[in-house]
This record gives C-alpha cells, sequence and structure tokens, in this order.
C-alpha cells in the first residue's frame, strides 16, 4: 500500500519544537520578531502574509510588516530594507517576491543581512547550503523535502536521487542538502534525455517541473518515492502537484499530496529560522 507523506504532522512536530524554544528564550527577555517587507498589495501576497502572522502569534512571534507603494525606486526599497537591517529588535526579514520590474532584485538579495535572510535570498547563505554549512539559513522548500523524508524514515544514504529542476531556489540547493546526507543527486530538466528511464532507475524522484499530472506511471516503479513540489493549476480548474496523483497512489511506494504535503511546511520553516536567527543573539 502506498505511504501518503503529509506535511501537516511535520509541520504540528516543528511547531512544538518551536513553541518550546520561543518560551526559552522569553525567559532570557528575548523575543523573535519577523519583518514582512511587501511592495504594493498584491492578493496572493496578502494571503500569503495573513496566514504568516496567523502562524507567528500562534507560536509567540513577533512581527511587523512593512507595506511601500508600488511605485517606490530601487533606491527606496534598499533604505527601507536598511533600516530592518539595522532594528536589533527585528530577528528575520521576508521579502516578498517577484518585485515590480522596474525595481533591481538582484540589489536587494545583495543588501539584505545574511544573518535575517530567512527566505535565503542573500548569496552567502546560498553558499553556505553549497558549502553544507548548516549554520546559516537555507531555502524553505528543499529543507521542507529534506524534513519530510526524515520524518517518514526514508532512508536516502547510498539512494539514488532525481530531481527534476535545476533552479537555485530549488533544485541546486536540493541536490546539495542530498549529497550531505550521503544520497546521490541527479538534477535534470526539460532538455534532459530519455527521462521515464532516469526516473524509473531512482529510489527518491523530487518533481519541481510545474506541469500540472503531467508524470504518470510511466516514469516510476512499485518501489518509487515521490516529492512533489510542483503547483499549478489543472484542466478541472483545481490546483495539482506534477504527478498524476490519482493514477500513482495505489502504483508507488510513497507521494506526497498537493496540496497538503510539502508546500504545507514552508510558513513553518520560515518562522523555524526567525528563531533560529533570535537564539543566536541571545
Amino acid at each position: 500500500m502506498t505511504e501518503i507523506l503529509r506535511g501537516k504532522p511535520v509541520a504540528e512536530e516543528l511547531k512544538e519544537n518551536i513553541k518550546k524554544r520561543v518560551e526559552a528564550l522569553k525567559e532570557k527577555d528575548k523575543t523573535p520578531k519577523l519583518a514582512v517587507l511587501r511592495v504594493g498589495a498584491n492578493p496572493n501576497d496578502l494571503s500569503y502574509e495573513k496566514g504568516i502572522l496567523k502562524n507567528c502569534a500562534n507560536l509567540g512571534i513577533e512581527t511587523v510588516v512593512v507595506e511601500k507603494d508600488e511605485d517606490i525606486d530601487t533606491d527606496g526599497l534598499m533604505a527601507a530594507m536598511q533600516e530592518l537591517n539595522d532594528d536589533a529588535s527585528v530577528h528575520g526579514i521576508l521579502m516578498f517576491r517577484p518585485l515590480p520590474k522596474h525595481i533591481d532584485e538582484k540589489q536587494l538579495q545583495e543588501a539584505i543581512a545574511p544573518e535575517k535572510d530567512v527566505d535565503c535570498m542573500h548569496p552567502y547563505n546560498l553558499a553556505k547550503v553549497f558549502a553544507s554549512d548548516a549554520s546559516g539559513m537555507e531555502p524553505a522548500t528543499p529543507r521542507s523535502a529534506m524534513e519530510i523524508l526524515k520524518h517518514y524514515a526514508i532512508p536516502l544514504k547510498g539512494k539514488r536521487v532525481v530531481i527534476i529542476n535545476r533552479s537555485m531556489v530549488l533544485g541546486r540547493p536540493l541536490a546539495m542538502m542530498m549529497l550531505s546526507e550521503h544520497a546521490s543527486p541527479m538534477i535534470c530538466h526539460s532538455k534532459t534525455e530519455n527521462l521515464p528511464e532516469l526516473t524509473r532507475a531512482a529510489d527518491v524522484v523530487v518533481l519541481a517541473a510545474g506541469r500540472a499530472k503531467s508524470f504518470g506511471a510511466e516514469y516510476f516503479n512499485e518501489n518509487s518515492v515521490i516529492i512533489d513540489v510542483g503547483v499549478s493549476m489543472a484542466d478541472d480548474g483545481k490546483i495539482a502537484g506534477d504527478a498524476d496523483y490519482d493514477n500513482l497512489a495505489e502504483t508507488v511506494k510513497a507521494i506526497t499530496p498537493v496540496p497538503g504535503g510539502v508546500g504545507s511546511m514552508t510558513t513553518t520553516l520560515l518562522l523555524n529560522q526567525v528563531v533560529k536567527a533570535c537564539e543566536k543573539t541571545a
């Protein structure tokens, strides 16, 4: 029978750990604080922000929202970022992206204080991931995938892992995290030849191509573990992952659902990093 790797129990376990650490910090007169830096009022950003603020309140993490008009220029946003960098009461900064096209996002990525960079934008933090140095901040989505595998005791040592994504946000840092666990990762993409043959031979397959239900039974075997990071709209108008979940849920060893899998972990991991940053100042 296929094991469904749900994200909620993993997130709940981590939240309990966060609560205990926040309480310990408050005993030292330290309270973790997250600053959200948002440009404009995009409905998706507002929805995401609402969820973050609710989770922070439940975990005892303070928050501040810094909203800037859409017509702000790069220098203006850089100044807002610097204020948050200089604010000792702020331990984590989350800047919503993508930014308006007239803003130089690269400048902002390099301007954020690395020790407050909970979304792992700064090259310094990415370099630490590639050096297998856990002391920095990590990108939340690949770490979510790793935490789910750990929670469900999916072995990685010596295992073949195929990652269908080559971005700096997911595929590449995830490959480094896999290497740190002694797995043998292979990064694939849209131009990879003989992809079904490669995924069928893998022990773990991470899907992040952004093509709803495009990976069917021909890509897997009965022992496949599927970590589905893809999120897109299917033909029926519903959110779906890259895996053809309905036709795979009884034919592979394990699979994450969409929604309810990797994506349900990311906010909790962001907040975990806020607490981690605060602990370094305690």
